[in-house]
């Protein structure tokens, strides 16, 4: 791009100055690789995109540029990946008794995809090198589950496990899920807030440290807390993190110096985003990968509709009815507060005229992020226990919040979110057999926002969801803003799936 002063004729002459230098460039691609591809040598293929002679050398030449970026990006890939399994781990043995006990005891029968990717897991635990694998399936998937399972593998050999999750209101829902899956005795939840064993009892933070450091506590819970520096274990052989975007490469790595004898530990991610496999591919080429697509028997496909505005009363009517009979409901906004410039809805503006206007006679709260911890749990446990009808919230419910009386899902200003977060909120209702809907509402007509809406409406398949995501917004969006950076491409798109592939490959 042209900056500062520089003129179009400055920068083209510059360039030409500088590609009378390019033969010289030693080449990085092997030649029997641009031999078989067809490349162009590197110094050509500079020469053609800066002054290109037509459109199909031009072509020629962004391709092997692109090709070239992708290339070097999954060497550092296999290359992490090989420094990783380098390292010394513990080698865990399949207990098939102890599983088939525990999947017998389950309320439920596992699906194909879940029970292949507990093969997985456990097979890649019974190796001498540590496990990096992701675990992605689509809200409401059941990976959760395949976890524990992998857990109660690992604590049932006297080795330790921690559990980590993005938000204190996600560890303790794994908490529970934990207390009903594995003895408790061995189980811990510790929060910046809050330090409690499996049997609900409190405990002082130093108490716990003591017993992780000791391997009495053989499975902790709990946020980035477990990650500090004062923490440490006897032999935490599987580490579990949930919503694998929100860490780092760097916190990953932190987890191997925890141990006395500095064995690295097992990894298992799991992300509820779904992510088209090429791009998961380019994001985590240090991972390898297993999805879960099937939903749970019994699970219904949840209902979306794009409300216009004049239809808005008529919905207002159906909420009433659905509460009637015991059923609650979530309402989600882009803001916490009324802003101007947007023009778009806020928790603050939309509770209010919930509460004064619409539904006067009924129990609103509101959840958003400025809130305190004790009081999001709060109101949390509350909705959960069915003590009021409507959550105004932000997209703090996004990921993992499991409320079973909640049918109904209604997003204001919908135009606002990106397909994968519409879906993932979505995915927040019809936790249980009851038909479940999802009402969208926009006041943006455009084209491209009503293809967008339209899309979710007729499908519920996450996957195919970021990939129309990925070609109509750019791969920022399936990550939210905080994640744009993950990738600093300069010329290869993530939407170059077939180059992606072919990178891998050599």
């Amino acid at each position: 791009h042209l900056s500062g002063k520089i003129t179009q004729k400055q920068l083209r002459f510059l360039i030409d100055q500088a590609l009378k230098k390019a033969p010289y460039i030693d080449d990085p691609l092997p030649v029997d690789l641009l031999n078989k591809e067809k490349y162009p040598w590197l110094h050509e293929a500079l020469q053609e995109i800066h002054f290109p002679n037509d459109e199909n050398k031009l072509d020629k030449a962004s391709q092997r540029l692109k090709f070239q970026e992708l290339f070097y990006l999954q060497c550092k890939y296999q290359l992490a990946k090989q420094d990783y399994q380098k390292q010394n781990t513990y080698n865990i043995a399949i207990k098939d008794a102890v599983i088939k006990e525990a999947k017998d005891n389950l309320p439920f029968t596992l699906t194909n995809d879940q029970e292949a990717t507990l093969k997985e897991t456990l097979s890649d635990l019974n190796k001498d090198q540590p496990m990096n694998r992701l675990i992605e399936g689509d809200v409401g998937s059941g990976k959760t589950v395949v976890a524990m399972l992998a857990a109660l593998n690992v604590i049932n050999q006297d080795l330790q496990v921690a559990l980590m999750a993005p938000t204190e209101i996600l560890a303790q829902q794994h908490f529970f899920t934990a207390q009903k899956l594995l003895p408790k005795e061995q189980i811990a939840l510790f929060t910046r807030t809050r330090q409690v064993l499996g049997d609900n009892t409190n405990i002082k933070k130093n108490e716990l440290l003591k017993k992780l450091k000791s391997g009495d506590i053989k499975f902790v819970i709990g946020t980035h807390s477990l990650i500090q520096d004062k923490s440490e274990f006897n032999n935490l052989a599987l580490v579990i993190i949930d919503e694998q975007h929100r860490f780092g490469v760097e916190q990953r790595q932190a987890l191997k110096h925890k141990n006395p004898d500095n064995k690295a530990p097992h990894l298992l991610s799991m992300t509820a985003t779904p992510i088209p496999r090429t791009l998961a591919l380019t994001l985590y080429g240090d991972l390898d990968i297993s999805l879960i697509k099937e939903k749970p028997a019994g699970r219904q496909a949840i209902k979306t509709f794009l409300v216009p505005e004049k239809k808005r009363k008529d919905s207002y009517g159906f909420i009433r009815e659905k509460i009637a009979s015991k059923q609650q409901v979530f309402f989600i906004c882009p803001l916490i507060d009324e802003s101007d410039v947007l023009g778009v809805k806020s928790v603050t503006k939309e509770y209010k005229k919930l509460n004064k206007e619409i539904f006067p006679d009924l129990e609103i709260r509101k959840l958003h992020g400025k809130l305190k911890i004790e009081e999001k749990e709060t109101i949390m446990q509350d909705f959960k226990d069915n003590k009021f009808p409507i959550l105004v919230a932000t997209s703090v419910i996004e990921v993992g919040v499991d409320i079973p009386g909640a049918t109904l899902m209604v997003i204001e200003s919908a135009e606002r979110f990106g397909l994968s977060q519409l879906h993932q909120f979505r995915g927040r209702v019809g936790r249980n057999n009851i038909a479940s809907f999802c009402l969208l509402f926009t006041t943006d007509g455009s084209k491209l926002t009503t293809q967008r809406l339209k899309a979710l409406t007729k499908t519920n398949d996450g996957f195919k969801l970021s990939e129309l995501d990925l070609e109509l917004r750019g791969s920022g969006e399936i990550f939210g803003t905080k994640q744009t950076g993950l990738m600093k491409l300069k010329i290869a798109k993530l939407s170059d799936t077939e180059l992606i592939k072919k990178a891998q490959e050599w």
